[in-house]
């Protein structure tokens, strides 16, 4: 038997921080493979997580539903048939809407006896709640309402009030959901897999009620047939970067119906990335790490790289008003990446001077 384990959550919400710890503290002696769905273009994460010896599928892609329905689902069979592991791990995007995962999901269990989808966890910045609902409501709300179980990173940098507030907050999205408030160095990896296991059939119960826009009837009713009801001639315009793509009866209709309405994560975020043998030094990078929380360069909501210094490599994270800088393992070339909404490419280009 394999579970499935969807570990979700917003750009730089802490989900890496997360794995690592349930890796190292509550998941030894089992058989994991990992797998990653990222926005963007350069995968940052995936050299980091190969090295703890994890096999990791990754997938570059600012379209959420089309890996999932293409390359997925196919990653996801695949794993099954050369690894039979114990335990499959999913980082989605940090864009991606959590009922699409799920969903994927649970389209290939249905194919798969031996394979049972596990909790649906979503990890979330307890001091940046209110702005990503204000800002991102229609994809922060999705990881929110369809989590089990909603782990609260950075819980130590706030009061209690301030926290109360957060948690509120979620509450008001998902009233059912295990909600972890307690600083993560205060517990430890079984804990945490004891809190997402509480949290295992929510996500299924509210797919199972929710209602289909197309033909108003709900899944659990008669499957996702009602997606065929004329709209093979449904075209969907895309937009990531400088490329368009257009879908004629796309395939994901056979699992989700958000092309009908709402966005798509390439609509309304995008990234930026390059590959530089440009020397930094870490005075330099904290100035323009600081720089983008000036709005200049659009709203940016992630930026991570690993960049030569003169000395050995340094490793950079940034989400808004955080950043950090130190050193780390030499990559094959230097590579960074930024993540929001309304980039100004040239202007970044411009400030990273690549």
């Amino acid at each position: 038997m394999t579970k499935v384990n969807v570990i979700s959550g917003f750009l730089g919400a802490g989900k890496t921080t997360l794995i690592k710890k349930l890796l190292d503290e509550a998941l030894k002696g089992e058989k994991i493979v990992l797998i990653e769905n990222e926005f963007g273009e350069i995968g940052i994460d995936g050299g980091f997580l190969k090295e703890a010896g994890i096999e990791i599928s990754e997938m570059n892609s600012g379209c959420i539903c089309c890996s999932l329905v293409g390359d997925f689902g196919e990653a996801l069979k695949k794993v099954m048939g050369q690894f039979s592991p114990d335990r499959i791990l999913i980082e989605p995007s940090g864009v991606g809407k959590l009922s699409d995962v799920i969903r994927a999901v649970q389209g290939v269990a249905e194919q798969t006896p031996e394979m049972v989808l596990g909790c649906a966890v979503t990890v979330a910045d307890a001091a940046k709640c209110r702005t990503y609902l204000k800002n991102f409501g229609e994809f922060y709300e999705n990881q929110i309402q369809y989590a089990g179980a909603i782990i609260l990173s950075r819980t130590q940098k706030l009061d209690s009030e301030k926290l109360a507030a957060a948690v509120a907050l979620l509450r008001e999205k998902n009233g059912k959901a295990t909600i972890v408030t307690t600083s993560w160095d205060q517990l430890s990896g079984p804990q945490l897999l004891s809190a997402m296991e509480e949290g295992n059939t929510l996500a299924a119960d509210l797919l199972a009620e929710e209602e289909c826009p197309v033909c108003g009837g709900h899944h659990h009713d008669h499957g996702h047939e009602c997606c065929h009801h004329g709209h093979e001639e449904h075209e969907h315009h895309h937009e990531h970067g400088d490329h368009h793509h257009d879908h004629h009866g796309h395939e994901c209709c056979h699992h989700d119906h958000h092309h009908h309405h709402g966005h798509d994560a390439d609509e309304v975020f995008s990234s930026w990335g390059v590959e530089t043998t440009r020397t930094f030094t870490a005075e330099q990078l904290e100035r323009i790490l600081t720089a983008l929380d000036s709005g200049q360069y659009g709203v940016v909501l992630r930026a991570k790289g690993i960049v030569p210094a003169k000395e050995g490599w340094l490793h950079f994270d940034y989400v808004p008003e955080e950043r950090q800088v130190r050193t780390g393992s030499a990559d094959y070339t230097g590579r960074l990446c930024v993540i929001g909404s309304k980039l100004d490419e040239a202007g970044l280009k411009t400030l990273f001077e690549v």
